[in-house]
């Protein structure tokens, strides 16, 4: 495989990445077995068959990790998923990205500017008050 460039990257976050937030949800009385309330992530979801390519992204980024993602449902196959959710390496290495090579599929980008807000939002320790909590979980809803 040649090495993979900024355009194959952009093209393949349009059609196989998601950038999302866990937000726990400040109005639930269940208990959650995570450690944070906010957990934002930008990660790819590949076939075994393609797995190569998310480990030449993970080189292209210098982060992340690939992970085995079984699924049993019918009509499914097993994956691989390249994810980052350190919040430095997002910081600093996944948002600057796609802010120089912007995503070109509009619902795609509309998540990627809310992840972006969000994550702004984490960096000022707004998802420390409730108010604030309660704002990232709004902004969350808005993604797909």
């Amino acid at each position: 495989m040649e090495k993979i460039n900024q355009n194959y990257v952009v093209g393949l976050a349009d059609g196989e990445g998601s950038f999302t937030v866990y937000v726990k949800n400040p109005d639930s009385k269940k208990q959650v077995k995570r450690r944070t309330k906010v957990e934002p992530r930008f990660f790819l979801k590949l076939i075994e068959k393609d797995k190569k390519i998310l480990y030449e992204l993970k080189k292209f980024f210098g982060c992340g990790a690939v992970y085995f993602q079984k699924d049993t449902r019918a009509n499914h196959q097993n994956c691989y998923r390249y994810e980052v959710t350190n919040r430095h390496d997002l910081e600093k290495i996944i948002i600057p990205f796609f802010k120089r090579n912007s995503l070109r599929l509009r619902s795609k980008n509309g998540d990627f500017e809310i992840f972006c807000r969000i994550f702004e939002m984490i960096i000022k320790n707004k998802h420390f008050t409730d108010s604030g909590l309660r704002r990232i979980f709004k902004l969350k809803q808005k993604m797909h």
